[in-house]
C-alpha cells in the first residue's frame, strides 16, 4: 500500500502542468461559446414571437371558422323552412301563405344573415368563403322563390343585397353576397320552381304552370350564356344539368296537358255526358 502511494504521488508530480497559454485559450474559447449562446438565443427570441403571433391567427381563424359553419347552417335550416311554405301556396290561400313566408324570410336576414355578417367583419371574408357559401345560396334560393311567387319577377343582385345594407356596419364596407354564389342559388331556384309547376299542374292550374316553365326556361338560357366564361366550377356544370332536366321536366308537364286536353271531344258533337263504349248518353238506373 505504502509502494501504491508513492507511484501515484510521482505519477502526479511527473504529470505536465498546463501551460498558462493554453489556459487562456480555454477561456477564451467558453466565453465565445457563451457568446455565441447569448446571440443564438436573441435571434430565437424574435422567430418565436412570429411563430407564436401566427399561432394565434391560425387558432382564431379556425374558431371562426366553425362559428361560421354554424351560421350557415342555421341560415341553410330556416332558408328551407321558407322554401317549404312557399309551397303551400295555391290559388285559394295565395295571401295568407307568402305573408307567412315573408315574415320567416325577414327572420332569416334579421337573426341568423346578420349573425354571418358579424363574424366576416373586418376580416378577408374569401378565406372563409366555402364555410358560409351553402348558407347564402340557400337563402338566395329562398328569397328569389318567395319573389316570383309574389311578383312573378326575378330578385337580382343589387336588390337582395340592398336588403343586407341595414345590418352592416356604415363605418365598414358592406359585406355583399358575390356574383358566384348569387348564380349557384339562381341555379338551386330552378328546381324548387319545377317541383312548384308540377304540383300547380295537378291542382289545375295549368296557367301559372307555363309562367313558371316561360321563367325557368329564361334563366336557364342566360346562364347557358354566362357560365362558359366562368372559371372551372364542377359545382356549376352540375347545376346545369339538373337545370336542363327541371326545365325539360316542366315543359314534358305541360305539353302533356294540352296533348291530353286537345284529344278529349264529346262524342257526336254532344256536351251531353256519354258512354264511352257505347256512343249514348248514359242512363240514370
Amino acid at each position: 500500500m505504502f509502494f501504491y502511494s508513492c507511484a501515484l504521488h510521482k505519477i502526479s508530480h511527473m504529470a505536465p502542468k498546463p501551460k498558462p497559454q493554453l489556459l487562456h485559450r480555454i477561456a477564451g474559447d467558453s466565453s465565445q461559446s457563451s457568446a455565441k449562446r447569448a446571440r443564438a438565443m436573441s435571434t430565437d427570441s424574435p422567430m418565436k414571437e412570429a411563430f407564436t403571433k401566427y399561432a394565434d391567427y391560425l387558432n382564431n381563424l379556425n374558431d371562426k371558422r366553425e362559428r361560421v359553419v354554424k351560421a350557415s347552417r342555421d341560415i341553410t335550416m330556416n332558408s328551407k323552412k321558407v322554401i317549404f311554405q312557399v309551397h303551400r301556396i295555391s290559388k285559394y290561400n295565395r295571401d295568407e301563405v307568402l305573408e307567412k313566408a315573408e315574415k320567416d324570410l325577414a327572420a332569416v336576414r334579421d337573426q341568423f344573415i346578420s349573425r354571418l355578417i358579424n363574424e366576416l367583419r373586418g376580416s378577408d371574408f374569401w378565406k372563409l368563403r366555402r364555410a358560409y357559401s351553402p348558407g347564402v345560396q340557400e337563402y338566395v334560393e329562398a328569397a328569389t322563390f318567395f319573389r316570383f311567387c309574389k311578383t312573378g319577377t326575378l330578385l337580382n343582385l343589387d336588390e337582395i343585397n340592398a336588403t343586407l345594407l341595414p345590418l352592416n356596419d356604415p363605418s365598414l364596407e358592406p359585406l355583399k353576397i358575390n356574383v358566384l354564389d348569387y348564380i349557384l342559388g339562381l341555379a338551386d331556384l330552378t328546381g324548387e320552381l319545377m317541383r312548384l309547376a308540377i304540383g300547380r299542374i295537378s291542382d289545375g292550374e295549368l296557367e301559372f304552370a307555363e309562367k313558371i316553365c316561360r321563367f325557368v326556361r329564361d334563366i336557364y338560357r342566360e346562364l347557358t350564356l354566362i357560365v362558359p366564361h366562368m372559371d372551372d366550377s364542377s359545382d356549376m356544370k352540375t347545376k346545369m344539368d339538373t337545370m336542363l332536366q327541371s326545365v325539360m321536366k316542366i315543359e314534358n308537364a305541360c305539353f302533356s296537358i294540352h296533348v291530353r286536353g286537345s284529344e278529349y271531344m264529346p262524342l257526336l258533337g254532344s256536351s251531353e255526358p256519354s258512354s264511352f263504349l257505347l256512343g249514348v248518353s248514359d242512363i240514370e238506373l
